[in-house]
């Protein structure tokens, strides 16, 4: 890899706003068109009324608490194949990423053969109404079949993003995006001569965008020029050894992922659901709100991985710092704003998605808890980007696992029983609190150092530098 070829010049000051921004862009990009077309989606189902609104979100919950896990899993590709191609072992890298697709095929067969026949158990269990419960079960079966063409999706990004050519995925999201929406307009509403397939449309719709994605990421991964640098055609051999390697750094990641987003999410649903079809339909509309907000600092979280993994393999965890203290900033001032602006237009962003009183007096309320909690999700999402640039995974998930558990589960059966007369917004004031005690749990694990006793990799300092700096980037 040439120096012409790497994502930023090393004459860049790593501690500016300008080399985190440029560093970001791609990442933010691709987060944003996702989000903006979830965003989409859901609001075409919302036009078929309450009960399709209030299946689409939760459905897709359940569905990325087995995907969830396999994205923070396979996070752990880019560290390899950066690693591998510090040590100029270029038929490693598109090797690992044949690994992480053997894994991520066996492991998503395994997820369908198990939730395909459970999935009406699944929501019955959570309390929804039966009407509700039968779009979820649809859609969620839908969604498990397109987790299987998304290995490639998961695995061939990470490839990219270690080789430091993260641009390739970024265009890919965006075509694959662009057909998405185009296929559930046409499906959902029957445009075009299809058939009007309501919420099973949708799901459909997101598999051919899934499919398209996937489909132009492993052409490039196949590609004549990747493939005479990386020989990505011919190192399709299995290899057990990184296989035990990708899961023993990646697992962590994985179920911290699936804690703080997929079971977050779904225990949530599970409260809300308590109290009828429009209060959970009131919750699709706000998360819904809130997941397009987190978006770009999502993005920005990614990038501060990067650069603090970088930071710490050249052996400079005081730029580590000035860089999680740089995008905290941004962060803040970012999601600040949103909180206001949730907090002002919180009537008219309901009006927006739904047009029952109910649903729509609910979602005013519950909007408050959003506008506040936008800053404190902030900070957890900042220091989570830190932590996990760090090593510090192990932490994250058992953090993670008690904000969603323990805070949001047993804390909103509490308020249920105790404050009853709060209904759904009961639920949203433990799910705040939980953001908030987990947003503090990280600056706390952060500010403590302890991150910095962590050597991942259990490199030798001589000879290594090259090797370490490339790897974390």
């Amino acid at each position: 890899m040439t120096e012409q070829s790497t994502l930023l010049s090393h004459s860049t000051d790593d501690t500016s706003m300008k080399y985190m921004l440029k560093l970001a862009a791609p990442m933010i990009i691709t987060n944003i068109s996702f989000t903006i077309m979830q965003f989409v989606d859901r609001f075409m189902v919302s036009r078929l009324g309450t009960d399709a609104l209030a299946a689409i979100l939760p459905a897709g919950l359940i569905s990325f608490i087995p995907a969830g896990f396999a994205v923070g899993l396979f996070a752990s590709v880019a560290t390899f194949v950066s690693q591998s191609l510090g040590r100029n072992e270029k038929n490693n890298c598109s090797n690992y990423c044949w690994q992480s697709i053997y894994i991520g095929l066996i492991y998503s067969v395994f997820v369908v053969v198990i939730m395909w026949p459970a999935a009406p158990a699944i929501f019955k269990l959570m309390g929804h109404a039966p009407e509700v419960a039968k779009m979820e079960v649809v859609y969620l079966r839908i969604m498990l079949y397109a987790n299987l063409v998304a290995v490639f999706i998961w695995t061939s990004t990470q490839f990219f993003m270690g080789i430091h050519r993260p641009v390739i995925t970024m265009y890919a999201a965006i075509c694959a995006q662009a057909v998405n929406v185009l296929a559930n307009y046409t499906l959902i509403f029957g445009k075009f001569g299809f058939p009007e397939m309501g919420i099973a449309g949708a799901g459909w719709g997101s598999l051919i965008g899934i499919t398209v994605g996937a489909a132009i990421r492993m052409t490039m991964f196949l590609s004549p020029g990747i493939n005479a640098e990386f020989k990505t055609r011919k190192n399709l051999r299995v290899d057990f050894r990184k296989m035990l390697d990708l899961l023993k750094v990646g697992l962590p990641a994985g179920f911290e992922l699936m804690l703080n987003v997929a079971l977050w999410g779904t225990i949530l649903f599970w409260l809300v659901g308590k109290f009828g079809k429009q209060d959970q339909a009131a919750t699709s509309a706000v998360l819904s709100c809130t997941h397009l907000s987190i978006m770009p600092i999502v993005g920005i979280k990614m990038a501060l991985g990067v650069a603090v993994g970088k930071a710490i393999g050249a052996g400079k965890k005081n730029v580590a710092i000035k860089q999680t203290q740089l995008c905290l900033k941004i962060a803040l001032a970012y999601m600040g704003l949103v909180g206001i602006l949730f907090f002002i237009f919180r009537h008219p962003i309901m009006a927006f998605w739904s047009s029952d009183n109910k649903v729509i007096e609910t979602g005013t309320n519950i909007l408050i808890c959003a506008a506040i909690y936008q800053v404190f999700h902030a900070t957890r999402t900042i220091y989570s980007g830190a932590l996990r640039g760090a090593g510090d995974t192990l932490w994250l998930a058992i953090v993670s696992a008690l904000g969603a558990i323990v805070v949001l589960g047993l804390g909103g059966l509490a308020t249920i029983k105790l404050f009853p007369q709060l209904g759904s917004l009961g639920p949203w004031l433990t799910a705040t609190f939980s953001i908030i005690v987990v947003g503090m749990a990280n600056r706390w694990r952060f500010k403590s150092n302890k991150w910095k006793q962590i050597d991942l990799f259990k490199r030798k300092p001589i000879g290594a530098s090259a090797e370490i700096e490339v790897a974390a980037e």
